[in-house]
C-alpha cells in the first residue's frame, strides 16, 4: 500500500530481497520487502543500508506484532526485539536497537499450544482482516510521519490507533 501510495515499483531483486526506490520530500526512499526467511530478515535490511550507507537510525521498520490486538499499531523509536524474530535479527545484523519501528497487531494465538510460526502464517479471521485492511494505511502514515515530523510526533498520532471495524 505504501508503495503504490508513493508511486514507488518494488520490482529491484538485490539485497537478499526486492525494492523500490522513490523521492520524497526531496529525499531519496527506498521500500525494501526481505526475501530471506523472517528470522533471517536483518541480512537483507544490513545489505541495503550498507551499500546506501544509511544509518539504523534512519530505517523504519514495520512488523506484525502479536502482543497488540489486530489492527492496532504501536510506534517506537528504539526498544528489544520484544520476542519477534525478524527484529531480533535486524538487531543483530545492525549492531543496534537503535531504529524506529511500526507495530502493526495481528492478535495472540487463540490456542497457547498452537505453533508460534504456524499461528503467524496462518489465514485471518474476516474480522481480524477487517481490522487490518483498515489499519494498514495508517500504518503507511505513520511511517512517513515519522520521516516528515519525527518519531514523537508519529508516536503521539498513532500509537493506541485501534481500527473501529
Amino acid at each position: 500500500m505504501l508503495a503504490d501510495r508513493l508511486s514507488c515499483k518494488i520490482d529491484k531483486a538485490k539485497f537478499q530481497g526486492l525494492y523500490g526506490q522513490t523521492t520524497y520530500m526531496g529525499k531519496k526512499l527506498f521500500l525494501l520487502k526481505p526475501q530471506t526467511y523472517m528470522n533471517l530478515s536483518g541480512r537483507s535490511v544490513l545489505q541495503l543500508s550498507a551499500y546506501y550507507h544509511i544509518p539504523p537510525a534512519r530505517i523504519i521498520v514495520l512488523f506484525d506484532d502479536i502482543s497488540l490486538n489486530p489492527g492496532r499499531l504501536r510506534i517506537r523509536g528504539d526498544g528489544s526485539a520484544g520476542g519477534h524474530n525478524g527484529i531480533k535479527s535486524v538487531i543483530q545484523e545492525l549492531g543496534s536497537q537503535d531504529f524506529p519501528r511500526v507495530k502493526i497487531g495481528v492478535g495472540a494465538k487463540p490456542n497457547p499450544e498452537q505453533d508460534l510460526a504456524d499461528w503467524v502464517l496462518s489465514g485471518f479471521t474476516p474480522s481480524e482482516k477487517k481490522a487490518l485492511e483498515a489499519t494498514l494505511p495508517h500504518a503507511g502514515d505513520a511511517a512517513l510521519c515519522i520521516i516528515e515530523k519525527g518519531i514523537s510526533e508519529a508516536a503521539n498520532r498513532y500509537n493506541g490507533f485501534q481500527a473501529q471495524i
